[in-house]
């Protein structure tokens, strides 16, 4: 095949396949073995070989190569240049309509820091392997900085551990302020903002005590800990837009056919599975436990490749109700998206696996939502023994108090905060039935809102039982007041 070629392979050509390329040596075939990242008709990222040794080969084709080439062979450039340990780059090659090619030595069972942090992530808070983890990553951070240098796509993912030694990758997003000078502060504080915005929120009261692994390595500046708390509401900010105009869009996460007779739209590591439960979702909830059945909504468990899944068919009622649903945003479409943001954010809710909007001519009729199904008892069913005791488990009430004072922080309202829509999950309260959700833009707006949703939460009891009285003195009064 020839480089060229690869622009219309789409995101995921037959492999192998050989790549003829030439470099000062004369030509040679690669061979790619397997794709790691995959831009579809720009980029290409895989394993292989060439002349005989494993290499890793960053392919870049289309209209843009040639920009995104240069991009990375002078990032790689300048880590060499000043020090940094990055995978050696063994060749390199552009032409005019083929495309550009970069070949790295291969780190053989190199693992990212990414992948460190998920096998440490569900410890306690701080524990001592979440420690080191981000300590290995704000040193070497810390040393790109003295160096004038910074990553502008700074994720964990791009922080190789191999041979006792931290690999930095990615030349495209190197950049340079003044090389071999220390990074000013501004910069050092906008790239840490980049870095800390993408741990969990958990982790922000212990942003100090993480950052004292940053200046034992780079003590250049005075870092204050407002400043830097701004840069990572921006940066947090920012991700979660960009992330939420991924769940619409065909992009690396998500497998999206959007046209005038229906919206679909997977998880990209889904799609196998996820495909033919679309296709047959009404004949599975006609065999599945129903928990809801006709009018505007259809529920159902079902099993489906021995994995239990929860199936909502949003219906339409006739043709009054078709009026007034046709035109706007499915309540499927809602539940996906707030489903995503709630993920995204940290929150505990079944994960949404797919969506299915069915159209005619771009008019939305009958949708469809697909999630992980909980198992969990709801809270109504969980507190029931303690109605009149008040004594509720109490790691289940602070469970409580934290969902409600992050709710507040993110001003998020529920809009039918009833307790079935509440379940106990492996240590959280996760929340379903999102299509009434919204993130609120000021607390304006989210006040009356948070105050509709505590007082529908209160309604779960009576006013006279003691546990109505232990919850109501627990949870924050106002939209002000998250403790």
């Amino acid at each position: 095949m020839r480089l060229s070629e690869l622009r219309h392979a789409g995101r995921a050509p037959s492999l192998p396949l050989s790549l003829e390329l030439a470099d000062a040596a004369g030509s040679a075939e690669l061979q790619l073995l397997t794709l790691l990242r995959v831009l579809p008709g720009q980029r290409y990222v895989g394993a292989g070989v060439w002349r005989g040794r494993p290499v890793l080969a960053k392919l870049l084709v289309g209209s843009k190569a040639a920009r995104h080439f240069q991009r990375e062979r002078d990032g790689v450039r300048l880590l060499a240049e000043q020090g940094m340990t990055t995978p050696l780059l063994l060749a390199d090659g552009l032409k005019d309509g083929e495309g550009g090619w970069l070949l790295f030595e291969f780190l053989e069972d190199a693992q990212s820091l990414g992948d460190a942090w998920q096998a440490v992530e569900a410890l306690p808070l701080l524990a001592d392997p979440q420690v080191a983890v981000l300590a290995e990553a704000l040193a070497a951070i810390a040393r790109l900085h003295g160096k004038g240098l910074w990553q502008e796509d700074l994720h964990l993912d791009n922080l190789l551990r191999h041979g006792g030694q931290l690999y930095l990758i990615d030349g495209a997003g190197i950049c340079v302020e003044q090389a071999g000078k220390p990074l000013s502060r501004d910069k050092v504080l906008e790239n840490l903002g980049v870095f800390f915005a993408q741990l969990p929120k958990t982790l922000e009261p212990f942003t100090e005590e993480l950052l004292v692994h940053y200046l034992l390595s780079n003590s250049e500046h005075a870092l204050p800990l407002e400043a830097l708390q701004k840069q990572v509401n921006k940066v947090r900010s920012w991700r979660l837009k960009d992330f939420l105009n991924k769940v619409g869009r065909e992009c690396t996460l998500f497998s999206v056919q959007r046209g005038a007779f229906g919206l679909r739209a997977i998880r990209r590591e889904e799609a196998a599975a996820m495909l033919p439960v679309l296709e047959q979702a009404d004949a599975l909830l006609s065999r599945g436990h129903l928990f809801k059945t006709g009018g505007a909504a259809s529920v159902g468990k079902v099993e489906v490749a021995g994995r239990t899944l929860l199936v909502k068919r949003y219906n339409i009622k006739g043709f009054a109700h078709w009026l007034k649903r046709f035109w706007r945003p499915s309540r499927a479409w809602c539940s996906w998206r707030e489903g995503n943001r709630l993920a995204f954010l940290g929150f505990a809710t079944p994960k949404p696996l797919a969506l299915l909007e069915k159209r005619f001519l771009w008019l939305r009729s009958r949708a469809y939502l697909v999630t992980e199904f909980l198992p969990g008892p709801d809270i109504i069913g969980r507190f029931a023994p303690f109605v009149e005791s008040g004594a509720a488990p109490e790691a289940e009430l602070q469970a409580l108090e934290h969902l409600f004072a992050e709710l507040i922080r993110e001003r998020i309202s529920h809009g039918d905060f009833k307790g079935h829509n509440l379940f106990w999950h492996e240590g959280r309260w996760a929340l379903i039935d999102l299509d009434s959700m919204c993130q609120h833009g000021s607390l304006a707006s989210f006040a009356p809102a948070y105050a509709r949703d505590r007082a529908r939460f209160m309604r779960n009891w009576p006013e006279s039982s003691a546990l109505y009285q232990v919850i109501d003195q627990r949870l924050p009064k106002d939209a002000g007041s998250a403790h």
